[in-house]
C-alpha cells in the first residue's frame, strides 16, 4: 500500500543525546517521501539545515555550551528542578508559541518529552502526535524501578518491593508538583482541561509513544501506556558533515593496541569537573593508550605517551575500536557504547544517567563508579578489572550482537506512518 506523504514536525530540547535521534527519524521519514520539519533550539539550527533538514528555532534559547549553565544544571541533587523549573518551564508561553507556529502546518508531530509544550499545543490544535521517551527512567514504573537521581540511594532499593518504590516514586512526584505550576496556568489560560499529573502521565501521547532504547535495558511494564511501542535505540551521530574519524585520530588508533576511550558526551563535556584529570593520573598508573573526547576543554598538551585527546570523534567509528569505554551514560552515549560490544566504566552524573549506569552494570558489561568517587587510585582498579577479566568483553560482545539486530529507525518510522495515517 502507498504511504500517504505528509507535513511531520520533530519537535526537541536538550543535548545532542536528545536531538540526534530525532534527526535520524527527519533524514528517514524524508526518505520515505514525507515533509519533515525539525524543531529545536536555535543553538541548533546550523547543524539541522546543513542536513538539508528545514528548522524552526524554540524558546528558551539557552546555548549548550555554557559551563555556567552545566554548573547548575549538573547538579545531582538540584539539577532537575533547575533545569524542569528554572529553564524549561519558565519559558513554557514562549515555548507553547514558538510550537504552535512550527505545527501550524503539520499533519503529525513527534515530541521530546522535555517539551513541555508538546501536549498542550496538540490539545488545542487537535494535532495527532507521539511523544518520545529515550530512557527507562522516564516510566516510574514500580514494577520496574529506576535509581533517581536526587536520591542515588534508591540504587539499594531496587529489589526490596514493588510497596516500596510505589512509595519512592509517590514521594517524588509529590516533591514536584509545585513545579508544574506554568502548566496548570497555561492550560487554564487556553481554556483546557486540568491536567492531574503533567510531568508525569501527562506527558505521554495517547496516540503514540515512542520507547527509543533496547529492550535488552527495559522490558515493557504493565503501567506502562497502552500506547507505548518500542522500537529499540536510534543511531545518529554526525557532526556537521563529519562522518569518519580524522586522519591524525586513525593513525594512533592503527598504531598500537585498543585504546581506553573516555568521553562525557555533548552534556557534562561542557563542565566535567575534574574527571580528565582523575582519568589521565589513573592512565598513568596503569600504562594504557587511550583517546580522551574533551569538547572545548583542556588537556591537549603535556600527555602521557600514548594517551592522545580530541574535541570530538564519531562514536561509531572510535568505539568501535575501543578496549573499554569511559563514560557517563547519557542515553545515546550509552547506545553506541553497547553496540560497539567492549565493557564500560560508568560514571553518571544526573538526570536519567544514574539508572542507565545502573542497567549497564545489570547487563554484565561494565562497572558502576559514583561521581564522588571517581578518583585515579579508584579508577585504576576499575580498569585493570574490566580489562582483565574476559567475562566483561564476552558478556558486552553478546549484547552487541543483540542490538546490532533490532533496527529501531525502521520501527519508529512505521510506527509514525502507521499513527499519522490512522
Amino acid at each position: 500500500m502507498a504511504i500517504q506523504q505528509a507535513r511531520i514536525l520533530l519537535a526537541t530540547v536538550g543535548s545532542l543525546g536528545d536531538l540526534h535521534p530525532m534527526i535520524a527519524l527527519a533524514i528517514e521519514l524524508r526518505r520515505r517521501g514525507h515533509e519533515v520539519t525539525v524543531a529545536s533550539t536555535e543553538f541548533y539550527r546550523r547543524k539541522i539545515e546543513s542536513l538539508g533538514i528545514a528548522f524552526h528555532a524554540l524558546r528558551p534559547n539557552r546555548s549548550m555550551d555554557d559551563p555556567e549553565l552545566f554548573r547548575y544544571l549538573l547538579d545531582a541533587r538540584n539539577g532537575p528542578e533547575f533545569v524542569i523549573s528554572k529553564v524549561l518551564l519558565s519559558a513554557l508561553h514562549d515555548s507553547y508559541a514558538d510550537l504552535s507556529a512550527a505545527a501550524k502546518s503539520a499533519d503529525f508531530m513527534v515530541a521530546g518529552e522535555l517539551l513541555f509544550a508538546a501536549p498542550i499545543v496538540a490539545e488545542k490544535m487537535g494535532l495527532r502526535w507521539a511523544s518520545v521517551i529515550l530512557s527507562p527512567s522516564s516510566f516510574f514504573s514500580p514494577h520496574d524501578p529506576s535509581v533517581i537521581a536526587p536520591a542515588p540511594f534508591t540504587r539499594y532499593l531496587l529489589d526490596k518491593g514493588e510497596w516500596l518504590n510505589r512509595a519512592i516514586i509517590n514521594l517524588m512526584q509529590w516533591a514536584a508538583r509545585k513545579w508544574a505550576a506554568p502548566i496548570h496556568e497555561l492550560r487554564a489560560e487556553l481554556g483546557l482541561r486540568a491536567s492531574a499529573k503533567p510531568l508525569f502521565e501527562d506527558k505521554f501521547s495517547p496516540y503514540l509513544n515512542l520507547a527509543m532504547f533496547s529492550p535488552l535495558l527495559a522490558r515493557p511494564q504493565p503501567d506502562w501506556p497502552a500506547s507505548t511501542v518500542q522500537t529499540g535505540f536510534i543511531f545518529f551521530d554526525k557532526q556537521q558533515n563529519e562522518t569518519e574519524l580524522s586522519g591524525e585520530l586513525r593513525k594512533f588508533l592503527d598504531a598500537g593496541e585498543p585504546p581506553v576511550v573516555f568521553t562525557l558526551g555533548s552534556g557534562a563535556v561542557v563542565y566535567p569537573g575534574t574527571f580528565y584529570q582523575e582519568s589521565i593520573e589513573a592512565l598513568r598508573s596503569i600504562g594504557r593508550r587511550a583517546v580522551l573526547l574533551v569538547g572545548g576543554n583542556a588537556p591537549k598538551e603535556h600527555l602521557p605517551e600514548g594517551v592522545v585527546s580530541f574535541d570530538y570523534a564519531p562514536y561509531s567509528e572510535l568505539l568501535p575500536r575501543a578496549a573499554c569505554v569511559v563514560h557517563s551514560a547519557g542515553a545515546g552515549t550509552l547506545a553506541q557504547a553497547l553496540r560497539a560490544g567492549h565493557p564500560q566504566l560508568v560514571m553518571p552524573f544526573v538526570f536519567d544517567q544514574p539508572d542507565n549506569a545502573a542497567r549497564c552494570e545489570r547487563l554484565g558489561v561494565g562497572r558502576f563508579i559514583s561521581r564522588s568517587r571517581y578518583s585515579a587510585k579508584r579508577v585504576a582498579t576499575e580498569l585493570q578489572r574490566l580489562l582483565n577479566d574476559p567475562e566483561y568483553s564476552r558478556r558486552a560482545a553478546a549484547v552487541a550482537q543483540q542490538i546490532s539486530a533490532e533496527d529501531g529507525l525502521r520501527a519508529a518510522c512505521d510506527a509514525i506512518q502507521h499513527t499519522q495515517a490512522a
